[in-house]
């Protein structure tokens, strides 16, 4: 019998709602030893690219790996990091400028610690998650997005 945890998902499909981010602070009132929250949230931006305008990117990801590659991420950062919780959510599929496609959310009972380990996650997830990017362009065009 393979008893290996199960990790769990940190896929949404599409956009992040922000009553989904308002429903997740919600639930940690109930930790009474938390005394802080940091938060980041990545949102689509409509960049211009050679005279086109980016309208929306579509992510896709190889999830298995990217889920083993964000466990790893997430016990580098309890490593390091005195926090009460961790939370990420990336979106798979099509979301639009405007919107919001990437929430880091880490709790712990001192705001420096939040600010700097929420900060950390944002970090690995950029260099490391495999997640990609075609930015969809109002032409109808579209090229693979770099980050920077």
């Amino acid at each position: 019998m393979n008893m290996e945890k199960k990790i769990k998902s940190i896929f949404i499909e599409g956009p992040i709602q922000p009553s989904f981010i308002a429903e997740s602070i919600q639930q940690h009132n109930s930790k009474k030893e938390i005394g802080a929250h940091n938060i980041f949230l990545g949102q689509v931006r409509a960049d211009e690219i050679n005279g086109n305008k980016v309208v929306a990117i579509n992510y896709s990801s190889y999830e298995a790996m990217a889920l083993q590659e964000y466990h790893e991420m997430r016990e580098s950062i309890f490593a390091e990091y005195d926090l009460t919780c961790l939370h990420v959510y990336q979106s798979i599929g099509k979301v639009a400028a405007g919107e919001i496609c990437l929430f880091v959310f880490a709790s712990s009972k001192h705001r420096k610690t939040a600010f700097d380990a929420c900060e950390a996650m944002v970090e690995k997830i950029k260099a490391g998650l495999p997640v990609w990017g075609q930015e969809l362009f109002e032409d109808d065009s579209s090229q693979w997005k770099t980050n920077k």
